[in-house]
């Protein structure tokens, strides 16, 4: 197989869109074929993979910023993965990531993430499962019970003058979290017309706010169809600063009980529970509909020493050994001075064979799921992605297991 790898351009797009349409199924309304001027879409870099004549893969590569560990980390974003049905199984896709993924790393980008159709496809190129983006149903009988909020925290819906403040209350939060984008690049960072015309898609956007008027929350949601049981309010996000924020957010949504059966919530961690604006819920019955979130470093001293690390001291040797990933392979010393990280290069650690390696030692998914802080390094051993003394567990842990894994864009 002699694939040509390349970067595409707008005469590939009729035969991507064939493999797309296969792949996601075809539109209702077909699509216009777009203008050489506006393709592709901002912050968008496709790929193609031909063999011969014949387009047999194709993906996007999303260039934006996510939120990890309190530092805004330059991240590639990969969507739009496909393969023609027949050359499926053949290998194709690694040639295309291996090209796509250097590409990224030579911009600057230091982590990729993607939701996956098959996760074992993705655990093959190293990427692992850190989180994932939900769709929450609440019964509105779980929101009829929500306590009034306290401390002069009222509810009154936003205008054009609030984006910056509703701007901010969700950096706030989400520079709190591991995951989330920080929305600072097209299409996330939406301008005040497309929140509030009539293509944002919104009835409307709730604010809480303290007596002074301080926005504290934000809800943005959508009445739909229907006046009886059946009926849904739709809410992209729900986020909130203070229990009380939140309180007065989901009663203004349970304020539609007499209309509506439901609300369903664009959320993340709706499982457990961990998403802080349902913690303040009395009652967590929800169902959720689940798409997961993979992570892959790129760049491992460069995600790990920007992070914003609690204020300890502390050095750790490690390394990076993974035959899957060849590119994120390693030895490095930590050093952490007061939260401040740093990432030294160390010569190659390789054991001796049979040997266990002489330091905290990672596979892909390993330091991917340790960075993101979904798992424990006493769970990364049990499963087999970290090797090496235990020396160090602990404070590895106390160092990168402070934050929640959050997803609330879907690209």
């Amino acid at each position: 197989m002699d694939l040509v790898i390349r970067r595409s351009v707008v005469a590939d797009v009729p035969a991507a869109r064939r493999l797309g349409d296969e792949a996601f199924g075809a539109p209702a309304t077909p699509r216009p074929d777009p203008e050489p001027g506006t393709w592709p879409s901002a912050n968008v870099r496709p790929w193609s993979a031909y063999d011969g004549e014949e387009l047999v893969a194709t993906l996007g590569v999303r260039r934006f910023t996510s939120w990890f560990h309190g530092a805004a980390v330059p991240t590639a974003g990969f969507a739009g993965v496909t393969v023609a049905a027949e050359r499926r199984g053949e290998g194709v896709l690694r040639p295309l990531f291996d090209a796509a993924l250097a590409e990224a790393r030579e911009q600057g980008e230091v982590i990729s993430t993607l939701y996956p159709s098959a996760a074992g496809i993705y655990r093959s190129l190293g990427y692992e499962v850190i989180g994932s983006y939900d769709e929450a149903r609440l019964p509105m009988a779980a929101l009829a019970t929500v306590r009034p909020p306290a401390g002069g925290v009222r509810t009154r819906r936003a205008a054009r003058a609030d984006v910056e403040a509703i701007r901010a209350v969700y950096r706030t939060w989400a520079a709190a979290q591991n995951g989330p984008l920080t929305r600072t690049e097209k299409p996330f960072l939406p301008e005040p017309d497309e929140l509030f015309g009539p293509e944002s898609g919104y009835t409307g956007i709730s604010l809480a706010v303290g007596p002074d008027d301080e926005v504290l929350g934000f809800a943005s949601w959508n009445r739909g169809s229907g006046y009886d049981g059946t009926g849904t309010i739709e809410v992209d996000d729900l986020v909130a600063l203070t229990p009380d924020a939140a309180r007065a957010l989901w009663r203004v949504l349970g304020s539609f009980g007499t209309v509506a059966g439901s609300v369903r919530l664009s959320t993340s961690g709706a499982w457990t529970g961990s998403d802080p604006s349902r913690l303040v819920l009395p009652d967590h019955t929800v169902t959720t509909t689940s798409r997961p979130y993979m992570l892959r470093l790129l760049d491992v001293p460069a995600a790990l020493g920007t992070a914003c690390l609690p204020p300890l001291s502390a050095r750790v040797p490690f390394s990076v050994v993974d035959p899957r990933t060849p590119d994120v392979e390693g030895s490095w010393t930590l050093l952490v001075h007061d939260g401040v990280a740093q990432v030294h290069p160390d010569a190659p650690s390789v054991p001796a064979e049979g040997r266990e390696p002489d330091r905290l030692t990672f596979t892909s998914s390993g330091i991917a799921l340790s960075y993101a802080g979904a798992a424990s390094t006493a769970n990364l051993r049990l499963a087999g992605h970290v090797r090496g003394p235990s020396t160090h567990d602990r404070l590895w842990d106390a160092l990168w297991h402070g934050r929640d894994v959050h997803v609330r864009d879907y690209f």
